[in-house]
């Protein structure tokens, strides 16, 4: 009932920016959270930040905090990921999710195909 799109991905040098963009589509009313999750080559998938569709609650990962920042424009049905200070490390398949309003609050119901995200040394 819900889509999504992700979009912004690309190679960039370590120290860069990049901005991600994800489209929802679809039933969009029924979206309780967003959230961005990353995969790199060799590991498991990991949270990196959540927003609610529709208050203020925000969540990052440690590994980002104070370097990514999560923000949503609801006119649009889209959610940004604003990365800043990019390292190499930083290097994964970018995931966007939705958390429907209903039973499994934290269980995402929703996900993008993913945009890879590449930083270079």
């Amino acid at each position: 009932q819900v889509q999504l799109v992700e979009s912004g991905g690309g190679l960039v040098q370590a120290g860069g920016s990049l901005r991600l963009e994800c489209a929802a589509s679809g039933r969009t009313v029924s979206i309780y959270t967003m959230g961005w999750f990353r995969q790199a080559p060799g590991k498991e998938r990991e949270f990196v930040s959540s927003i609610s569709w529709r208050g203020p609650t925000i969540y990052y990962s440690d590994s980002v905090k104070g370097r990514f920042t999560i923000a949503r424009d609801n006119a649009k049905n889209a959610v940004y990921l604003q990365m800043n200070s990019l390292k190499p490390e930083d290097t994964a398949v970018y995931y966007c999710a939705a958390d429907k309003i209903g039973p499994g609050i934290g269980e995402y119901d929703y996900w993008g195909q993913g945009t890879q995200v590449t930083v270079s040394a």
